[in-house]
Parts: C-alpha cells; sequence; structure tokens
C-alpha cells in the first residue's frame, strides 16, 4: 500500500534534516583516490560507517576461483583490485515487507592531466549547487544515499521492517567482478536498488560490455631503412579500422533490438589505451591497443568475444605483414552481458510513487549504452534490478560534478520506496 502522506512527510523532513551531515560523508568519501587497486581505506571508512550504525557489519575478499569459474565475471589480471567488500546487514525485529540490496561501488577512474581540472580531483570543493570531485557523481553520492536513505528512518525512530542489505564493492570500472563477487557469496533479496547518476531517471535497458587488448609485432630496423622493416603501430591502427567495422555492424542491427531502435549508435567502441615502440628513430617493433565495445542485451558476452577474434583474424589474413605475424587478442576485463529492466513489476512501481513525491515528476526509463552492476542482480538473480539516482555532469571527465539538490531529492525518493518497500516498524534496540 502507499506511504500514508504524512509518514512520507515526516521521511522527507528527516532527509532534509540529515543533508548537511550526508554531504559532509560524500566529500569524505571523495577524499579518497579510490583508483583500482586502492580502495582499501575507503572501504575501511565504510566499513565504520555502517557498523557504527549498528548494523552487522563484515569485509571479505573476492573468491577469485568462484569469479574465474562464473562466466559473467570479468578476467582477473595482475591490475585486478585485492581491496575486500564491505557489507551491513539490517536485520528487522520481524520480516513483514519485501527484502532489498541497496549496493554502491567506491571505485574510480583515473583523473587524467591534473591541469585540466578546475580543482584537485580528490578536493570536494562545493560551488553553488554542485559537490566536485572524482567519484562525486560515479558514485559516491548515491553510495552515500543509500546510508542516509535508512538514517532518515532512524531520525523517526523507524526501521525497514524486512531485512536490508547494504554493500560496498569494488570493481566496478573494470570487471564488474564485485557485485558478482557479493552475489556468490549468496547475498539474495527481492529486488536491488543502485543509486547510478542516472538524472533521476530508471534505467530501462542496459548495453553489456567487453574489455580486450590487441598486440601487433612489427620488423624493427633503423629509420634510415624504414622499407625493409615493419611498423607495429601503423599495423595495430589498420586492426582498428577493421574492428570499427564490427562496431558499424552490429550498430546496423539496433533496429533488432528493443529499446535501442532509435539511438543513433548504441554499440561503441572505444580504444581507450595505446602503447607502442621503444624509439623514435626505430621502426616500432610492438604496438598495443586497449579497447572496449558494448554489447545489446541477449547477445552472449563469449559470442561477441569470439566474433572480435574472427574479425581480427580475418583482417590479419588479408594483410601482407599481419598473415606472417598474426595480432594477439586478449580479453582482460568487463565479459559482462546486457539486460531489459521487464515493465509493471511492483518494484517499480513503488519507486515511481516515490520518485513522484520526490520531484513532482513522473518516473521516466531509458536506455543506458554502458556497464551496470544491476546486470549481475537482473541475469542471476531474476529481481527487478532498479538503476535510479541524482543528476550528474562530467562523469569519467575533468571537472566531474554532481548536483546537491538532485542527490537530496534523489535521496527522499529511495528513503520513500524502502519505506513502502519493505514497510517500516519502530526502531529496535538491538541489530545483530
Amino acid at each position: 500500500m502507499p506511504l500514508e502522506p504524512s509518514l512520507a512527510a515526516e521521511i522527507e523532513s528527516a532527509v532534509a534534516e540529515g543533508f548537511a551531515d550526508q554531504v559532509a560523508h560524500t566529500q569524505n568519501l571523495v577524499r579518497f583516490a579510490t583508483l583500482r587497486g586502492a580502495e582499501h581505506g575507503c572501504q575501511d571508512y565504510v566499513f565504520e560507517a555502517f557498523r557504527a550504525r549498528g548494523y552487522a557489519t563484515e569485509r571479505f575478499a573476492m573468491d577469485r576461483a568462484a569469479l574465474a569459474a562464473h562466466p559473467g565475471s570479468g578476467r582477473i589480471d595482475e591490475r585486478h583490485s585485492e581491496a575486500p567488500i564491505v557489507v551491513g546487514h539490517h536485520r528487522p525485529a520481524g520480516q513483514a515487507g519485501r527484502s532489498l540490496i541497496l549496493q554502491a561501488h567506491v571505485d574510480v577512474v583515473p583523473t587524467g592531466p591534473l591541469d585540466l581540472w578546475r580543482h584537485p580531483p580528490f578536493d570536494p570543493v562545493i560551488e553553488g549547487d554542485w559537490l566536485y570531485g572524482r567519484g562525486a557523481g560515479d558514485m559516491k553520492a548515491g553510495h552515500a544515499a543509500n546510508l542516509f536513505a535508512l538514517d532518515a528512518l532512524s531520525r523517526l525512530g523507524l526501521q525497514p521492517a524486512s531485512s536490508v542489505t547494504i554493500q560496498s564493492v569494488v570493481e566496478e570500472e573494470s570487471t564488474g567482478n564485485g557485485a558478482m563477487a557479493a552475489h556468490l557469496r549468496g547475498y539474495r533479496a527481492d529486488a536491488v536498488l543502485i543509486p547510478e547518476p542516472e538524472d533521476e531517471a530508471l534505467v530501462r535497458a542496459n548495453t553489456g560490455v567487453v574489455w580486450f587488448t590487441v598486440e601487433v609485432r612489427g620488423k624493427p630496423v633503423h629509420v634510415r631503412e624504414m622499407g625493409a622493416g615493419a611498423n607495429a603501430i601503423d599495423a595495430i591502427w589498420r586492426v582498428v579500422g577493421a574492428l570499427r567495422e564490427v562496431e558499424a555492424r552490429w550498430n546496423a542491427e539496433r533496429t533488432r533490438h528493443r529499446h535501442f531502435e532509435t539511438e543513433a549508435h548504441p554499440i561503441n567502441l572505444n580504444i581507450g589505451r595505446i602503447s607502442g615502440g621503444d624509439w623514435a628513430s626505430s621502426v616500432p617493433a610492438w604496438a598495443r591497443v586497449e579497447c572496449r565495445i558494448a554489447l545489446y542485451p541477449g547477445t552472449r558476452a563469449a559470442d561477441a568475444a569470439a566474433e572480435i577474434e574472427r574479425a581480427v583474424a580475418d583482417f590479419a589474413a588479408g594483410d601482407p605483414f599481419l598473415a606472417q605475424s598474426p595480432p594477439v587478442v586478449t580479453f582482460n576485463g568487463f565479459m559482462a552481458e546486457g539486460y531489459v529492466l521487464a515493465e509493471g513489476s511492483e518494484a517499480e512501481a513503488v519507486l515511481g510513487r516515490a520518485h513522484e513525491r520526490a520531484t513532482g515528476r513522473a518516473l521516466t526509463s531509458f536506455m543506458s549504452p554502458s556497464y551496470l552492476d544491476t546486470r549481475v542482480h537482473a541475469l542471476y538473480e531474476g529481481i527487478p534490478a532498479l538503476c535510479y539516482g541524482p543528476r550528474a555532469e562530467n562523469i569519467h571527465g575533468f571537472d566531474e560534478r554532481v548536483s546537491l539538490a538532485s542527490v537530496q531529492r534523489s535521496t527522499v525518493a529511495m528513503a520513500l520506496f524502502v519505506a513502502e518497500w519493505c514497510g517500516v516498524e519502530r526502531k529496535s534496540a538491538l541489530r545483530g
């Protein structure tokens, strides 16, 4: 049943009352430079924040053997984070409502050249409505909102009447293995909410993602004899051209995929890193590109990987040099499939009412051509996987920032959602 208007108003006021503390907590999260493999300190901070509120709190290492055995896990290499997953459990007096997972990630992408930022990227400066910093939007504001939505209920002497699990994960930006590790640990619920920066809208469909590397070996000679050698950098750019043909072919198939038909370019191939050569006056002996490409929901990641390998091999077979020195393709990160959120679930209806109360607008949904951890819950748990969160700008770019007014509205919507989905009861004197 929808919440009583009087309770909804009290929850809205409770979020407002705690919002200054929520902003300060978000700033604390941003101060941690949680680049891949460097999330330990932040996860310790999160652990203490969960424990201080009385949640049964645990941290655990990702089980690499279990991850390697699951087809939805990302490929593990030496760059994979060893930071723990942190989980807090709210256990109610009974189990009157429906259970929920609230999940967020703390890992962030690299900053790029620091001189292109207005402020140091891990200095959480506030200017007007905007909180700046790497990860401010993606997704430390949402991470804090998970906790402070529950704090708002607690401020009213209430708590969810069903189990709530708060998960703080890593590896969201590179493999998806943090969320997968929590899944493999056995955590389950009736729904999941992940407050990524989605402009206060609900993600309806989400692409899968595959990461791969292509490496070419050349024939080094002095540049005075360039014609006698083979330039690996030139050769690898010819391979990139073949990969662009795969991208174009997959984009041409968009009309066969619901929610993607009107998107001009839903499948994006990104050449994310390039390296090669050893000396400006030597024909390069090696070159390497690291790539990311999206997949439509329903496409098996393994099938997409096989098509990429075939495309590279077929191109190489017709290239005079590469036919003798074939490129090597390796898969070294995301091997994730996309999903479509089924319409008409009760969880979506509850979120719709919460959103409308918080914003005054009907909830809208859209397709996101990116990776989201909600895919773990949608594909492997079969539960409503709701990705919904505040407005942010420049995520993965310079001067990343999140709107504080939007964060507050989103937190109100999340607290209202928890109250209706889980039900509420008087706050227990003991948790555990």
